[in-house]
């Protein structure tokens, strides 16, 4: 019976860590605990690879190590066990796992991706490679509306591959754009394994997804760019789309009121507003169609006007003349320190005042007794007041505001002047397709990431939005819903498990001194903070090949973080290395899970080769964008400390 290749390279790869394993065993003088521990991790990683089910694998393991570790103590296991659970148990943020999931389920059983894909495509038809480009913006719009990276490639491969395969792609152009855009829902939030990740690192979610929202939309950029200049450079793997491709018809009633396909929308609309009896066409469907022309430049309009009043609006300074230092009375100058400081007290200790203790208390020198009977009516400017007439004084707008607002003008005016009503028809399509799920995504990182509310609250308003849209498009069923919670209930179970076995292992692992030992063999080694970082990403990249993402995060990040302080890393910056090293390793073959998933649904004269062949160049700018992220750190960095001072 003969193997396939990624069989083989699963053996060898067992085999090399098993020997690893024994070898280290042979070659120390003395077997410690911490070298048990070693050995319980080798063995979890080669059983998981043999198929055994990774949470239940790391619950076993760690429970019979953890026997041994405290000699037999089959009570003290048990209470560790309990332990373990109830800490995963009680953690808030998991919570919004099983909301994200459940609102991704409900976008893909929506059926939205269709009508993206087919209104970005015509969209962006004059741009080289447009069904490669429209295939990575809808990926990754989609994969951040769902984060569910088999989801995405399988649906983009029934639908954009073959389109791109009728309109002469090559073959691993087309599986690299798909397999790529697919893997953009592991980094773009909401991340199921940024909420992972920070979970297991004690790391806030929510700067997690500030951190993640530009290197996500730099790798997606670096995506685009490479298909566009690859297109322009060899346009017998991106060949342009025909006339008859880029098609698109009008409505009965618009043709009927004189709608051309080259001519401007606005004037048309407005003339034929302005014809007798509307050509036939009742007035208030040209007044609706204007409305939807005119759209963008009321949302304009009111991002204007609210710009500028922000602007200029003068900033609040509290009027603090009124307010005396602490200790003074009113208009005394500060008395001076002594020069010997603090005396120390007398012989006899502290002693009450002769006149006091004669004659109670008395007013101090120089008050006016009047003062007490009659107080003196003042009219300070209180801070409200203050804070009030800076409120309603206006400051001049500054230049770039007038600058900004000049250009976005002209971006605007050379809209109209290009706004044809095929354009418009593309525009409602978009306005249709991509606006609501861009608004339930924005709506939803909006809120976590301005502190409006926790990635809990705002993953059940991204489920509740994902209802309202299945509603809206008229695809929300019980069957649907029965589906949407089924599979939300399986991946949750899945995800929190993985939890409970990994507290369970990571507790084993420590008690071994398992983590005291990789510490002081990886300080031994004195590494600089780059070499560390190298080692640690290769590491992560090379366990990428046979393990899932939940599996690396689960069982090797408890490894890696307590490193993190010798070496003075930031857990948000490593974090978003691995990140967007994860999405390297479901690119890299030979056990790429995204080339699996796509050949899946693939015609029969795809190979698996070709689609190795096609992820290879956007595994090299997944690289590319690793190094940018490490040589700029502000990509990442920058958001959170502006938000989160």
């Amino acid at each position: 019976m003969k193997l396939r290749k990624e069989l083989w390279f699963g053996f060898i790869l067992m085999a090399i860590i098993i020997a690893a394993a024994v070898g280290m065993l042979i070659a120390v003088p003395k077997i410690t605990n911490g070298h048990i521990g070693l050995l319980m991790l080798s063995l979890v990683v080669v059983a998981i690879m043999l198929g055994f089910p990774t949470a239940f694998t790391l619950m076993g393991m760690g429970m019979f190590f953890t026997w041994l570790a405290y000699e037999q103590s089959t009570s003290k296991t048990l209470d560790l066990m309990v332990q373990s659970a109830y800490k995963v148990m009680s953690n808030d943020v998991l919570i919004s796992i099983p909301l994200f999931v459940f609102m991704g389920y409900l976008v893909e059983r929506a059926n939205l991706i269709e009508k993206l894909f087919k209104s970005l495509h015509l969209a962006l038809a004059r741009v080289p490679g447009s069904l490669a480009v429209a295939t990575l913006v809808t990926c990754a719009v989609f994969a951040t509306a769902t984060g569910i990276v088999g989801a995405v490639v399988t649906l983009m491969g029934l639908l954009a591959l073959p389109a791109m395969l009728r309109a002469g792609y090559s073959v691993p152009m087309s599986a690299g754009a798909i397999t790529a855009g697919g893997c953009l829902g592991i980094l773009i939030p909401p991340s199921v394994l940024l909420i992972v990740y920070g979970a297991t690192a004690g790391v806030s979610v929510v700067k997690l997804y500030a951190g993640a929202f530009f290197p996500g939309i730099m790798l997606a950029s670096l995506y685009v760019g490479y298909v566009i200049i690859l297109a322009k450079l060899k346009p017998s793997m991106a060949p342009p789309l025909s006339m008859a491709e880029r098609f698109v018809p009008l409505p009965p009633l618009l043709e009927r009121a004189g709608a051309i396909g080259d001519k401007l929308a606005l004037t048309g609309l407005l003339a034929a507003l302005k014809g007798r009896n509307n050509h036939g066409v009742s007035a208030s469907y040209l007044i609706r169609q204007l409305l939807l022309t005119l759209l963008p430049a009321i949302l304009f309009a009111l991002v204007a006007l609210a710009s500028y009043h922000a602007s200029t609006t003068a900033d609040v300074v509290e009027d603090t003349s009124s307010l005396q230092a602490f200790g003074d009375a009113p208009g005394a100058v500060p008395s001076a320190p002594s020069a010997g400081g603090l005396a120390e007290p007398g012989a006899s200790g502290v002693q009450e005042p002769p006149a006091a203790a004669a004659q109670g208390l008395n007013e101090p020198p120089g008050a006016d007794k009047t003062a007490t009977t009659e107080p003196v009516a003042q009219t300070p400017t209180t801070p409200a007041k203050s804070a009030a007439t800076a409120e309603n004084k206006r400051v001049p707008a500054s230049n770039s505001f007038w600058i900004g607002l000049g250009v976005s003008v002209l971006a605007l005016v050379a809209y109209y002047a290009i706004l044809s009503f095929t354009r418009l028809e593309v525009f409602k399509m978009l306005l249709a397709s991509l606006f609501p799920l861009l608004f339930l995504i924005l709506a939803v990182l909006g809120s976590i990431v301005l502190g409006l509310a926790t990635p809990t609250e705002a993953a059940a308003m991204g489920a509740l939005g994902g209802l309202f849209l299945a509603a809206a498009y008229r695809r929300l069923n019980f069957t649907m819903i029965k589906e949407s919670v089924f599979l939300t209930a399986k991946t949750s179970a899945m995800v929190c498990w993985l939890f409970v076995g990994s507290a369970i292992f990571s507790a084993a692992f420590a008690l071994l001194g398992g983590q005291e030992l990789v510490e002081t063999w990886v300080l031994s080694l004195n590494l600089t903070k780059t070499q560390f970082l190298v080692l640690s990403q290769i590491i992560i990249f090379v366990l990428g090949w046979p393990l899932e993402w939940t599996e690396i995060i689960v069982i090797f990040m408890p490894i890696f973080i307590p490193l993190l302080d010798n070496f003075g890393v930031d857990p948000l910056f490593f974090g978003l290395l691995v990140a967007l090293n994860l999405q390297t390793a479901f690119l890299s073959p030979p056990v790429a899970m995204a080339a699996f998933y796509l050949k899946g649904v693939s015609p029969k004269h795809v190979t698996l080769n070709q689609i190795f062949s096609g992820m290879l160049p956007f595994m090299g700018i997944q690289v590319l964008a690793i190094v940018l992220l490490y040589q700029f750190p502000g990509i990442g960095l920058w958001l959170p400390s502006v938000l989160y001072k």
